[in-house]
């Protein structure tokens, strides 16, 4: 089994409005979705937590972390993000949802301020996959389209991904790289685009299917963590 760990703000999930359309939080039906797929063991854990729940041991214990976070990023301790930026670089895989790019772990393994266009005005949002061939976007129709979404825009200010798996068409005419890959040390991470938390978008069947494939690819075996530092010399001189 694939060791998830699914990280929530869990702020404006306790608000009436949004328990009414996540009754179970919105970590709740991201792990529903995991828990259907049948290949992951799945934890849940929310900045309320102490250490927000990502301690050493839990990190230790995970081979994907999920992150969903909006209105608290600054309260985030920068041990955290230590902690979790550490372990992404040792293997650990990371999937950033929606406006998880403006979290501290992943402006700083991006090594840029993650900046876009946004509105919420609930336009429709199309997904296009511009990567077929990637395994993120295995069993998906060429489009599929989510009738309310936040809209966000270029220019998104990150790197170059590796590869953009998905680019978002919104009826207000922007385009967005709403699936982007990025390789940081042994560890894999996948940003994906769709999620405010006033609409229903984890419930949608392709979403889920882009959570359980992100889930099964940046989990990929690697191989043997390398050594860093001081080396002796394999030959036995100039130890």
């Amino acid at each position: 089994m694939i060791k998830v760990t699914i990280y929530n703000e869990n702020e404006h999930d306790k608000l009436d409005s949004i328990k009414a359309i996540y009754p179970n939080a919105m970590h709740g039906a991201i792990k529903e979705a995991l828990d259907e797929d049948g290949r992951f063991e799945v934890r849940c854990v929310t900045l309320d937590m102490p250490e927000c729940g990502l301690t050493d041991e839990v990190l230790a214990d995970t081979d994907v972390l999920f992150w969903w976070g909006h209105a608290r990023h600054a309260d985030v301790p920068d041990v955290v993000v230590d902690r979790v930026q550490k372990r992404v670089l040792e293997g650990m895989g990371l999937v950033v949802l929606h406006s998880g790019h403006f979290s501290k772990v992943f402006k700083r393994l991006m090594g840029t301020g993650c900046n876009l266009k946004w509105r919420e005005s609930g336009d429709k949002e199309r997904i296009w996959v511009t990567a077929p061939s990637h395994p993120i976007a295995a069993g998906l129709p060429e489009h599929f389209e989510l009738e309310h979404e936040e809209t966000y825009g270029e220019h998104f200010d990150i790197p170059n991904p590796d590869e953009v798996v998905f680019t978002s068409w919104f009826t207000g005419g922007e385009v967005f790289r709403s699936g982007c890959v990025f390789h940081r040390g042994n560890g894999k991470i996948f940003y994906f685009r769709p999620g405010h938390e006033s609409f229903p978008t984890f419930y949608d069947k392709n979403v889920r299917k882009v959570l359980c494939n992100a889930a099964a690819w940046a989990a990929t075996e690697r191989g043997v963590f390398q050594t860093y530092g001081h080396y002796a010399s394999l030959e036995g001189e100039n130890k």
